[in-house]
C-alpha cells in the first residue's frame, strides 16, 4: 500500500453538474458504453452546451446590446454541439427574433458539417489565419461573414465575389501583440481603402481582433479601441456596425480554495519521475463564461462609460466567439482501468492515451483528479496514491504525472473519469497511435433522471 504524505497530493476535485453526477454515478452505464466500444469514450451532454450558449445572448440581452454568439466549432468536432446551434437558430427563426446564434469556422469541413446541420451560411462566421480558396468560395456562394486577416486575402475574396456581395470583417492586430492572426495599422488602412473601392463586392460589417490569455480588462479595451476606429471610417464613407471580441474567455475547472492550494509552493506535489511543468491553464477564474463577457459589457476600469453604453450611442452590435465557454462541463471522458503497478506511489495503467486529453501539446498537464468509478466499490480500503499511465509504448504518455490520492486501490474493471474535457480536450491531439481507434464520441441524456445514450451523429463505426 503506497503512503505517500498527504501534503503531497493536493486535492483538486472537479466540478460537476447534475448531469455528471447521475451519470459516474451509474458504473453500469459507463460499462455498458466502454465495453459497446471495446474502450475509452467521450460522453457529451449538449443540453449543458446550449443552455451556456443561451446564457451568453441572456448577457448581450441585459446589457441592451445587439448581439450575435458564435460557437468556436474548432473546440469540438462533435455534430452533437452543431445540431444544438441549429436549434437555436431555428428557434429564433420561428419566434421573429433577430440572429443571435451562429457558429465560427475555420475549414471546409466545418463549414459543410454546420451546413448539413441546417445552418445557413448568412449564419457562419469563417475565420482562420489564411483562408484556401475552397473555403473562400463557399463564404461567398453561401453568403457566410468571413474574417479577413490580410489585404492579399481580400482581394483574393472580392476577386472569386463575381458579382456577388461578399461580407467581412477585418481582423486587427491589437497594440503591442505579436500574434500571426490579424493585420497591422498600415494593412487595416489598405484593406479599408479597398473596401472603399470594390464596395459594389465588399460590405464592411465591422472590426475583430485576437487576443491570447484571459483578460476581461485587455478585451474591454480593444473593443474600445475598435469602436473608435468604426467612427472615424464611419466618416469615410464606410459603414460598419459590428465589433467581435473574439473567445478566450475563462471557465473554471474546480474551487478557488483547490485551485489556491494546488499554486501553493509548499504544497509539495509529487510527480512520476520528477517531471515538472512551467505553466498551467488557470483552472479557477473568479469571473467566468457568460459572466465574463455580462463584466466586459458592463463593468469599466477607468470610470469612463461602460462598453455596452458606447455600443448603443453609437449604434454598434457584437460578435463573441467562445468554444471551451459554451463547451463548459458539457463532457466527460471514460477511461477503463487495466491494472495497477504496486510502487510508492502506484501507477495507474488505463486502456486509452494521453493523446486523449490536448494539455499534454502545450508541454503543461490536465490538472484536475480524475474520478475513481467502479461497479463494487470496496469498504474500509485505504487511500491509493498513484499517477496514471497509458498502455502505449511511450515513456512520455502519461495521462496524469502528478501523484493523487484515490478513495481506494483500482481494481482492473474500474474506470477514471476526466470531468469537462469537452473544450479542446477531446479532439486537439487525438492520434489513433498504435493502430487504436481514436474514443467515439456518444451523446447521453437523462430521460426522468435515467441516462440514454446514443453514437454522436457524426462518428462511424
Amino acid at each position: 500500500m503506497t503512503t505517500v504524505n498527504r501534503l503531497q497530493s493536493v486535492r483538486l476535485p472537479p466540478l460537476t453538474t447534475p448531469w455528471t453526477d447521475a451519470v459516474t454515478g451509474d458504473a453500469r452505464l459507463l460499462r455498458s458504453v466502454s465495453d459497446a466500444f471495446g474502450g475509452p469514450v467521450h460522453l457529451l451532454d449538449p443540453a449543458r452546451f446550449t443552455a451556456n450558449t443561451r446564457d451568453f445572448a441572456a448577457a448581450f440581452d441585459d446589457a441592451a446590446v445587439t448581439g450575435s454568439v458564435y460557437f468556436g466549432k474548432k473546440a469540438n468536432k462533435a455534430s452533437a454541439f452543431v445540431d444544438a446551434i441549429a436549434d437555436l437558430v431555428t428557434d429564433d427563426r420561428r419566434s421573429g427574433r433577430s440572429r443571435r446564434f451562429g457558429i465560427d469556422v475555420a475549414s471546409a469541413g466545418e463549414f459543410r458539417q454546420a451546413l448539413a446541420a441546417g445552418v445557413r451560411g448568412v449564419d457562419l462566421l469563417v475565420t482562420g489565419p489564411h483562408k484556401p480558396a475552397e473555403l473562400l468560395t463557399l463564404a461567398v456562394r453561401h453568403d457566410a461573414i468571413v474574417t479577413v486577416d490580410s489585404p492579399t486575402e481580400l482581394k483574393s475574396l472580392a476577386d472569386l465575389s463575381r458579382g456577388l456581395k461578399v461580407r467581412i470583417m477585418l481582423r486587427v492586430l491589437p497594440p503591442g501583440s505579436t500574434s500571426r492572426f490579424g493585420m497591422t495599422d498600415d494593412e487595416v488602412v489598405f484593406a479599408e481603402k479597398l473596401a472603399t473601392e470594390r464596395k459594389n463586392d465588399i460590405t464592411l460589417v465591422g472590426y475583430s481582433f485576437h487576443l491570447s490569455g484571459y483578460s476581461i480588462g485587455d478585451r474591454r479595451d480593444q473593443a474600445h479601441r475598435l469602436i473608435e476606429r468604426i467612427r472615424a471610417v464611419r466618416r469615410s464613407g464606410l459603414a460598419p456596425t459590428t465589433i467581435s471580441i473574439g473567445g478566450g474567455l475563462p471557465i473554471s475547472y474546480v474551487q478557488h480554495e483547490h485551485w489556491q492550494q494546488f499554486l501553493d509552493p509548499q504544497a509539495g506535489h509529487i510527480f512520476h519521475a520528477g517531471k515538472t511543468f512551467e505553466s498551467y491553464y488557470p483552472y479557477h477564474s473568479a469571473t467566468t463564461g457568460a459572466a465574463a463577457l455580462r463584466a466586459i459589457l458592463t463593468e469599466t476600469d477607468s470610470g469612463g462609460a461602460p462598453l455596452a453604453h458606447v455600443c448603443q450611442d453609437n449604434d454598434i452590435s457584437m460578435f463573441v466567439e467562445p468554444g471551451r465557454a459554451l463547451l463548459d462541463r458539457a463532457g466527460i471522458t471514460v477511461f477503463p482501468v487495466l491494472g495497477v503497478k504496486d510502487r510508492n506511489p502506484g501507477i495507474i495503467v488505463i486502456d486509452g492515451t494521453s493523446l486523449s486529453l490536448s494539455e499534454q501539446w502545450f508541454d503543461t498537464e490536465f490538472v484536475p483528479d480524475p474520478q475513481l468509478v467502479s461497479e463494487h466499490t470496496p469498504m474500509n480500503e485505504l487511500p491509493f496514491f498513484a499517477s496514471v499511465g497509458a498502455a502505449t509504448c511511450l515513456e512520455s504518455d502519461m495521462l496524469t504525472w502528478r501523484v493523487i490520492e484515490f478513495p481506494y486501490r483500482p481494481a482492473t474493471g474500474s474506470y477514471l473519469v476526466y470531468h469537462n474535457t469537452a473544450g479542446y480536450q477531446m479532439d486537439s491531439n487525438e492520434s489513433a497511435f498504435h493502430d487504436t481507434p481514436v474514443p467515439p464520441k456518444v451523446v447521453v441524456t437523462l430521460d426522468d433522471g435515467h441516462p440514454r445514450w446514443t453514437l454522436d451523429r457524426r462518428e462511424t463505426y
